[in-house]
């Protein structure tokens, strides 16, 4: 359990760890996050992280994979750590690496290994990412992507995706395949139509700091116009630190200010939004405290 990675530091970034926010009234859980990344000046080790997370209303977090370290890890952490669900992956951009070197099929076969843990509730992060692969690449990304939805379908996991500047070619590719019965876009970066075609298929939008980001109104009309049980919260710590710390590390005790902020764009008691929220999270990936499928 020794794997730390640090974030790329970004020049004048400010890494001094926010204040905490105020606690939420009902319990929730962070639905996608990354506790290997150490990100402010002082070390926030997982097990602080959790404590502070739970001391804010977020009692429960799915740790996300990218690759097969973070994914072990994460299965790891989750075996042992009661607050902790794990998600395994390969992240599309590690796709077309691990393909030009021969190895894409042993990883994945490695996945599905790691699937089958009962701690292991998901298959994320997987999707297409036409953001940072050309053309060259999209043909291992799809492979890999095809694979993950599987693995997700043959254990009856959920599966978390990463979609960027891809909406076309990851439907075409969840239709043409299969979707697994519980989908999830994390991060969700669609505008309001795509919200609404997502909904339409009955997969579930996760929505980070982003959202409360002055300059995403998109992203603010996508959560009005998704459905309420369709709809889930993430950190994607140490990424996408919500307002009004935008820029400041992020970790899962600073999720209260994304799910106040869309209480107020849905106009909706913070209570009522918590409860749906954590029913929401339960119904795609279990109980935390459950070790059964």
């Amino acid at each position: 359990m020794s794997l730390i990675r640090k974030r790329t530091a970004q020049e004048g970034r400010d890494l001094r760890w926010p204040d905490l926010p105020e606690p939420l009234p009902i319990p929730l859980y962070d639905n996608h996050t990354h506790l290997e990344f150490e990100d402010g000046i002082e070390t926030l080790e997982p097990k602080k992280s959790l404590e502070l997370a739970e001391s804010v209303g977020v009692r429960g977090v799915v740790q996300v994979g990218t690759d097969l370290e973070t994914s072990r890890w994460g299965a790891e952490l989750a075996a042992t750590a009661e607050r902790v669900l794990a998600a395994v992956a390969l992240h599309p951009n590690e796709a077309p690496k691990l393909a030009q070197q021969g190895l894409l099929s042993e990883h994945l076969s490695e996945i599905a290994r790691l699937a089958a843990g009962p701690r292991v509730r998901a298959i994320g992060e997987t999707g297409l990412d036409f953001f940072r692969t050309g053309e060259e690449g999209r043909a291992a990304q799809i492979e890999s992507f095809e694979a993950h939805i599987d693995i997700a379908k043959s254990h009856r996991k959920a599966m978390q995706i990463h979609d960027r500047d891809a909406h076309e070619a990851v439907i075409e590719t969840l239709q043409r395949v299969g979707a697994p019965e519980r989908t999830v876009f994390h991060c969700f970066s669609g505008d309001a139509e795509f919200a609404r075609r997502c909904a339409d298929h009955g997969w579930y939008l996760s929505f980070a700091g982003t959202m409360t980001f002055k300059n995403a109104p998109a992203l603010r009309e996508a959560l009005r116009v998704t459905p309420l049980n369709r709809v889930l919260v993430e950190t994607d710590a140490p990424f996408l630190t919500p307002e009004p710390w935008r820029g400041r590390p992020n970790a899962p005790y600073l999720m209260p200010h994304t799910v106040r902020r869309m209480a107020e764009v849905l106009e909706m008691d913070l209570e009522d939004l918590c409860n749906q929220l954590a029913k929401n999270t339960e119904q795609v990936y279990g109980e935390w405290h459950n070790d059964s499928e």
